[in-house]
């Protein structure tokens, strides 16, 4: 499909007991969710919660994704990304200062929600979001960013550090990460995979915990079956970051087929009691 000439990202926001949040925008006098147009160079996961912040002043992470939007707009083609997201902290919006672009921020009950929406599409959009029934955690598959090539390292492959362009990509994957609100870092021991997750793990304060059992030199089939069912048994919002060779083992246990990722790609995996219930993969170049 070729890409659309609008690109946009939002999020359909509940919290407990099903209220969805909604924005007016005095300029189309519309009801609507969050959303906005990818700023150049933004993932579409990191556009999805700067506008949700921009538009409403609550922080928010990603969950489960939802259909794009595709319409038009004049004579160009836009899509529009969605999410279903929680609020990370306090959901209160009686602060909000109007302005010229969302002049209200409202919680409304879903079944008044889909009255109130101005649009066929976003009414299609909050059914697909009330579908989804309960919380659901997530674990993020990510392969090592590019690193340098093997035939060019001497000493132990362990060591072996990542590329400059590896260590840009590390850094763009940050803001990714952060929409999943990503709380726990899984890593093989080996420097490359500690590298792409470092620039997370210094910008939210968090350590790394290194796995031999994750490593090329010392993955066996089972060990990488006891890291990863310990992951989804814990229940906590995770990245797990290894290599091309150990991939096919994590994915197995996930009971999933093997998306055959690019260095620095994630495979972002979405789960209800201890199931998969959706997945999604990102490259960050």
């Amino acid at each position: 499909m070729p890409q659309a000439d609008i690109i946009a990202a939002g999020a359909v926001i509940v919290r407990k007991g099903g209220d969805v949040l909604m924005v007016h925008r005095p300029k189309y006098d519309d009801w609507s969710f969050a959303k906005g147009k990818v700023d150049r160079g933004e993932h579409v996961t990191a556009c999805a919660v700067r506008e949700v912040r921009e538009e409403t002043g609550l922080d928010v992470r990603l969950g489960r994704p939802l259909p794009d939007q595709h319409y038009r707009v004049g004579t160009r083609d836009k899509v529009v990304h969605y999410w279903v997201g929680r609020v990370v902290g306090s959901d209160d919006v009686s602060g909000y200062a109007p302005n010229d672009e969302i002049d209200e921020v409202r919680w409304v009950p879903a079944d008044k929600a889909e009255q109130l929406l101005t649009y066929p599409r976003d009414r299609e959009t909050l059914a697909l979001a009330r579908a989804v029934r309960g919380r659901t955690t997530t674990l993020v598959v990510l392969r090592h960013a590019k690193a340098r090539a093997r035939s060019y390292w001497r000493t132990d492959d362990r060591l072996r550090p990542l590329l400059k362009v590896g260590e840009a990509q590390a850094e763009r994957i940050v803001p990714v990460l952060a929409a999943y609100d990503v709380r726990r870092l899984v890593s093989s021991s080996s420097n490359r995979c500690v590298q792409t997750l470092l620039p997370y793990a210094d910008a939210t304060a968090r350590d790394i915990d290194t796995r031999d059992a994750l490593s090329e030199e010392d993955a066996t089939a089972e060990g990488v079956l006891d890291v990863v069912d310990a992951l989804v048994e814990g229940g906590k919002r995770t990245v797990l970051c290894t290599h091309r060779p150990v991939l096919p083992d994590v994915f197995f246990t996930l009971g999933l087929a093997d998306p055959g990722l690019e260095p620095g790609q994630m495979f972002v995996v979405h789960l209800r009691d201890g199931s998969v219930v959706a997945t999604e993969c990102h490259l960050v170049r």
